[in-house]
């Protein structure tokens, strides 16, 4: 007689637990992203500085990767190289420019809130497909978050400010569809846009085009120490390794609809840490872009069978890793 064990129902309960806690931890470092950001200047580094520290640290520890990555990138389209790159300091730019003319609480709502928004654009400008009507709603959501934050929530950079930070949602967007065509894997993607991106960082501090305290001495070994570890090791790496294990337990849906918690958290944690206030147009927006985001990541992309067949990708392609 043959027997077949039969299923354990702890090892689900376990998984479920596991991908829950490293869920929670990628919505904390994503929010310390944001906040550390926007507290910069209290550190006394310039962005030249943090660039330095940020892509230097995930640059240095993934040293092994580097030899295998390189060699791949022999066989990378130099459009798709291109857009994996913008991850990098070009982004980064964008977005501590824009966490400096605003707030921690716009910053860490508006660049992730947009990208829903603008890798749809993209893909209907690309392959001329529009999304689900459902998508269409939440996208409508979002774009009603924008505005209210445009107009609801003042601050010294005004306008200008929240541009900035919908600049760096539509580089992170390109980036976004870049890594769905790229032949290199997470680890490679990291290593190759922390490598470059610390060259270019160093090469701008060098010959004086940033602003850097580094080449001038003037450094606080423990806020660039504090910072490192913030944004090097959490943001950098952490965060792509527990956002990994969270879609392995729990699929891709709900850590997808969850990553709209991080702007809520951001925007309370900056209330006491940062002395930001949580104004009524700033919670309007914070509501619209928050739901707007979840709903998009839970409704169907609606890509039909034929559009498939022809090569034509979901108007949501994979997660990008987190290395901003």
């Amino acid at each position: 007689m043959t027997v077949f064990p039969l299923p354990r129902t702890v090892a689900p309960a376990r998984g479920a637990l596991t991908g829950v806690a490293a869920l929670a931890a990628v919505i904390c470092l994503w929010s310390s992203f944001a906040l550390t950001t926007r507290a910069l200047e209290s550190t006394g580094m310039t962005m030249a500085d943090a660039a330095i520290v940020r892509f230097g640290v995930p640059a240095l520890l993934l040293i092994p990767w580097m030899p295998r990555t390189l060699r791949r990138l022999r066989g990378e389209r130099r459009g798709v190289l291109a857009l994996v790159l913008l991850a990098g300091l070009p982004h980064f730019l964008l977005f501590a420019g824009g966490a400096h003319l605003t707030s921690a609480a716009l910053t860490g709502l508006l660049v992730p809130g947009t990208v829903p928004l603008f890798v749809t654009l993209l893909l209907l400008a690309r392959h001329r497909r529009a999304p689900s009507r459902r998508r269409l709603t939440a996208l409508g959501l979002i774009v009603a978050g924008v505005a209210a934050s445009a107009v609801l929530t003042g601050g010294p950079g005004g306008p200008g400010g929240i541009a900035v930070l919908l600049a760096a949602g539509f580089v992170w967007a390109a980036y976004t569809l870049g890594l769905a065509r790229t032949g290199l894997d997470p680890v490679g993607v990291i290593a190759i846009v922390a490598l470059s991106s610390l060259i270019a960082a160093l090469v701008l501090a060098a010959t004086g085009a940033m602003p850097s305290h580094l080449f001038t001495g003037g450094i606080d070994p423990g806020a660039w120490g504090a910072y490192a570890l913030v944004q090097g090791v959490g943001t950098g790496l952490l965060s792509t390794a527990c956002y990994v294990v969270a879609v392995k337990h729990l699929g891709s849906s709900i850590p997808a609809a969850a990553g709209a918690l991080s702007p809520v958290l951001t925007a309370l944690l900056a209330v006491p840490l940062l002395a930001e206030p949580l104004t009524p147009g700033l919670a309007v927006a914070l509501a619209l872009i928050a739901t707007g985001v979840a709903a998009f990541a839970l409704a169907p992309a609606g890509a039909t069978q034929a559009a498939r067949n022809k090569g034509i990708p979901a108007s949501d392609p994979p997660p990008a890793p987190n290395i901003r």
